[in-house]
């Protein structure tokens, strides 16, 4: 997922600020005890996406993707006073674990989790997003796209991860690899797509900066 040397990677994470207490004892504990840790972002990534919604002040946060709930407490701490960050995922079994951290951080109250597939509970949501982040199965990251363009207000932000897939778009593609092609496909259409204008920037393994016109 990291592109760069370690020594250059090192040497951004020391020149970037650093976690809280409990961003660093989250990160730690995903990587000790879940499986598949290199889903979590992590210490730089993790500042990237607390500076974005800082800088938007968003008042309504849609996440498309929880794991251990790192990016979701990154995320929720630019939000407005009356702010909510609702965020979504499917694994039962990591509910718990990212609920016990949420519940040490004053930004608790404004994180509501749902469980269950996302294609299925966002045209449930009556709400309208300043900031969407999708980090979640790669295959549907075009139908969650399209899902929620319309439920993002003028000006709003979609931040896509994984848009580098561990370099493989730029790789011959395997005949077996059914992934690769969906991805490809994905960005493809976010810089086809006149509604939205776009950045796709190389942080960790690449996110889609996307802003509604």
């Amino acid at each position: 997922m990291d592109f760069l040397p370690s020594d250059l990677t090192a040497y951004a994470e020391a020149h970037t600020s650093p976690e809280s207490d409990l961003l660093r004892q989250l990160n730690r504990n995903t990587r000790a005890h879940v499986m598949a840790p290199r889903m979590l972002s992590g210490h730089v990534q993790g500042r990237f996406l607390s500076m974005i919604s800082w800088m938007i002040r968003p008042r309504r946060i849609l996440e498309i993707g929880t794991y251990t709930g790192y990016s979701a407490l990154c995320l929720a701490e630019g939000l407005t006073d009356d702010g909510k960050l609702i965020t979504i995922d499917h694994n039962e079994e990591l509910e718990d674990f990212a609920r016990s951290y949420w519940q040490q951080s004053p930004l608790s109250a404004k994180i509501d989790f749902y469980l269950g597939q996302a294609s299925a509970i966002i045209p449930t949501l009556d709400e309208t997003f300043d900031l969407v982040f999708i980090d979640a199965d790669k295959r549907n990251n075009a139908l969650y796209f399209d899902l929620i363009i319309d439920k993002l207000r003028p000006g709003g932000f979609i931040l896509a991860d994984n848009v580098l897939w561990s370099g493989k778009v730029v790789e011959p593609i395997k005949l077996s690899d059914r992934d690769t092609p969906l991805v490809l496909a994905f960005n493809q259409k976010v810089q086809d797509d006149p509604r939205v204008e776009n950045v796709l920037l190389p942080v960790r393994d690449g996110i889609m900066l996307i802003r509604k016109r």
